[in-house]
């Protein structure tokens, strides 16, 4: 079999659906003829973290590990609350303390291109060992955080006949969050060249989105693939779907994402409609930014929330197919259009009623369309959301409200699997 390097920083029992990517590759890869070796960190910090994923690994697989040194582990001691949030990614715009936008700049300005890159050089040395035992000619980094793909470059460069797939589940330079940093002009442009090393000198390049593929492809002239992320639960079996009309939302709700035309709209629909009122129910299973939270309660919306917290991927799993409605919502800016957030396929294989609020040319709207999953509405959307919701109430009330979720079938992880091996 066809040896692989596999070098990624989250793994079980890191949560979220970057650790499922590489999980369910890893899962499937030896039934094309490829043996994963896997390089993690010993002791990372993970913001979230989901133990049941451990039970996935598979039993036969090589993993090497080395220590990192975390600098979040002591922004801890300043402020654990601030630091998880910014560690996850959500980072609070509104009455920013002191102290937060002090680790922000710190952040932004110190660790580039990200708090891993003490991980980067002892990393080079260790794996030059590894790839020389297992004998691979072929490594794959995963990023964000983009230090892995400096590992990646190192390697690269010190071995040029060795084979280097950069995957990027997530932009560098254009993902929404890399303004808030407080960069210098200096930072900036030390990000923009790192950017550009790794994708001018990276043997192939795997996207997760068209929209990220085409603004690399202004960057780079190496071949780049789409490769999106999927599902692999099996939804076998009937479920006993939710009696309530329940929206519910499966993952984080950043700042950005505060889809403020639809609490208007339920707000409205829970004035005007005592029964509507009566079954209503707005379900969050994941972290949920201070600013979503106090638009739902300056809408009135407060009785018919409920916080269910993270949850593991079963149970994310059980809910999504329980539930009547399910919530997809991105921040509403032209840098977001081609971010395709990783519950989309789950949310499609479950066979619920998509409601999705984005950016104008949102490749996951598109998407859901494509695929008959759900609708699609922008941010001034009012008329024409509030019809479709009363819709789907009216049906709801009559016990037929379904989705078809049609042609997924190219989204299952092994389908997914099969054409990462073409890249090998």
């Amino acid at each position: 079999m066809k040896k692989v390097l596999i070098i990624t920083y989250y793994w079980p029992p890191a949560g979220g659906p970057g650790v499922q990517r590489w999980l369910k590759f890893v899962k499937y890869l030896p039934d094309f003829n490829v043996e994963p070796v896997l390089y993690i960190p010993e002791n990372p910090h993970y913001p979230i973290e989901d133990p049941s994923l451990i039970k996935e690994i598979p039993k036969e697989i090589t993993t090497y590990q080395h220590p990192i040194f975390e600098p979040y582990s002591l922004a801890k001691f300043l402020s654990a609350k601030k630091t998880k949030r910014i560690s996850s990614g959500i980072i609070q715009e509104k009455d920013q303390s002191l102290l937060e936008r002090s680790m922000l700049w710190v952040r932004g300005n110190f660790f580039i291109p990200d708090a891993r890159k003490f991980w980067i050089k002892p990393s080079v040395r260790f794996l030059l060992d590894v790839l020389e035992k297992e004998k691979a000619d072929t490594i794959i980094t995963t990023g964000p955080p983009h230090s892995v793909h400096l590992i990646g470059l190192a390697l690269k460069k010190q071995l040029p006949k060795l084979r280097w797939i950069a995957d990027f589940r997530d932009p560098w330079t254009s993902i929404g969050y890399h303004k808030k940093l407080k960069l210098t002009n200096s930072s900036q442009r030390k990000h923009k060249k790192l950017e550009h090393e790794v994708l001018s000198n990276a043997d192939s390049i795997i996207t997760t989105s068209a929209t990220t593929r085409h603004e690399f492809e202004n960057l780079t002239k190496r071949p780049i693939k789409v490769i999106t992320n999927g599902f692999d639960s099996r939804y076998e079996g009937s479920i006993d779907l939710d009696k309530s009309f329940t929206i519910s939302h499966i993952g984080s709700m950043l700042a950005g994402r505060n889809p403020k035309n639809l609490w208007k709209v339920l707000s409205e629909l829970t004035t005007e409609n005592s029964v509507f009122r009566a079954d209503l129910q707005l379900e969050f299973m994941g972290v949920v930014s201070q600013d979503v939270m106090d638009t739902l309660y300056r809408y009135e919306l407060g009785p018919y929330i409920k916080m269910k917290g993270y949850g593991s991927h079963a149970e994310a799993v059980r809910k999504q197919r329980q539930s009547q409605l399910l919530l997809l919502v991105e921040i509403n800016s032209r840098e977001t259009e081609g971010i395709i957030p990783g519950k989309l396929f789950e949310y499609m294989a479950a066979k619920r009623p998509i409601l999705a609020l984005g950016p104008k040319n949102w490749e996951a709207g598109e998407m859901v369309l494509n695929t008959n999953s759900g609708k699609v509405f922008n941010y001034e959307s009012h008329g024409d959301l509030k019809d479709t919701i009363l819709q789907w109430y009216g049906a709801f009330k009559k016990g037929k409200l379904t989705a078809n979720s049609e042609n997924i079938t190219m989204y299952s992880r092994k389908s997914l699997t099969e054409e990462l091996v073409k890249l090998l």
